[in-house]
């Protein structure tokens, strides 16, 4: 079987398609050519260390070289939780006309080889999190039993976006846990927030496959709400809003951050209202455009962090 076969939402001009032929499948299935779920993944790192920061005096090099770690934590485990779905769902992939492309469903790579490469990964991202606190540990590899048993959920339940938002963004509650070494209520509500904030954007990003997946037996939000998705991921959005807005009047964040929150809230609002859930290109856009909302949050958060009282004078020279 040839290896460059690629699914149908990877980048055509991809920098993995210059790169070896006996490499490509690899960096395929760690979605290297579809770069958007390393941004989903490490955002809320970022959230959590912006949020933290708030009203605190962190020497800003800590802060820089946690967030270096969450990044390469982020491209390893963000692999390995691809390497391990794909595994997971080689043989309903192989049904879907979106994946079936994919290395494991296509051939391009053995399910024996892909254990292989899912240790390696593992290796990497247990070497970051040995980099944390006590506590981080822990925390990190508890993050482990949501992302086991997301590839399985979409068999069993109409929300696997659920178990999706709490695997994906159990970095929230770590860039906080890192600085302080516990978690508190602004944390947790970060977390919500984001939580809810995945279940609307995967929701978005499942309808591509919702013909297929009515075919095949597999659940998502996409078919559970069909018609009502609009109205739902209004609801979604607001409570992801309403949430990191509480998250912030715990940690008495600047007013700049609540600026920067009505703003998302126009995003999110934008996405919404220019999405056309029958169109799978265009849910791929808009899709793809919550990176953009992840850079406005974090923004948001971490100049609300450095402009709150004591924190600038730490990114001095």
């Amino acid at each position: 079987m040839a290896t460059n076969n690629k699914p149908a939402d990877a980048k055509r001009l991809s920098w993995v398609e210059r790169t070896p032929r006996s490499v490509q499948p690899y960096l395929r299935l760690m979605r290297f050519d579809r770069p958007i779920g390393f941004w989903l993944l490490f955002w809320p790192c970022a959230f959590g260390l912006a949020l933290g920061s708030v009203g605190e005096t962190y020497n800003w090099r800590i802060v820089l070289w946690y967030g270096a770690l969450f990044a390469i934590g982020a491209i390893a485990m963000r692999g390995a939780g691809c390497v391990w779905n794909d595994i997971a769902d080689r043989d309903i992939d192989a049904k879907v006309a979106r994946t079936r492309g994919r290395p494991l469903p296509s051939g391009a790579i053995s399910v024996r080889a892909a254990i292989v490469f899912l240790v390696v990964l593992g290796l990497i991202g247990l070497a970051v999190l040995l980099q944390f606190n006590r506590f981080s540990i822990l925390l990190g590899l508890a993050s482990l039993v949501p992302v086991a048993i997301y590839p399985f959920m979409k068999r069993i339940t109409h929300w696997p976006q659920l178990v999706l938002g709490i695997a994906f963004n159990w970095g929230a509650l770590m860039g906080w846990a890192v600085l302080k070494g516990e978690l508190s209520m602004a944390p947790y509500l970060l977390f919500c927030g984001c939580v809810l904030w995945t279940i609307g954007y995967d929701t978005i990003y499942a309808h591509q496959d919702k013909e297929d997946d009515a075919v095949v037996g597999v659940k998502s939000t996409a078919l559970l709400l069909g018609g009502a998705s609009k109205p739902a991921l209004f609801m979604l959005y607001a409570g992801a809003i309403a949430c990191w807005v509480i998250a912030c009047l715990q940690v008495r964040a600047h007013h700049v951050a609540y600026l920067g929150l009505a703003l998302l809230a126009f995003q999110f609002i934008g996405q919404i209202v220019r999405v056309k859930l029958d169109n799978p290109q265009s849910c791929l856009t808009v899709f793809r455009s919550n990176r953009d909302a992840g850079l406005i949050l974090f923004l948001s958060l971490a100049f609300g962090a450095m402009l709150e009282r004591g924190v600038m004078d730490q990114f001095s020279f």
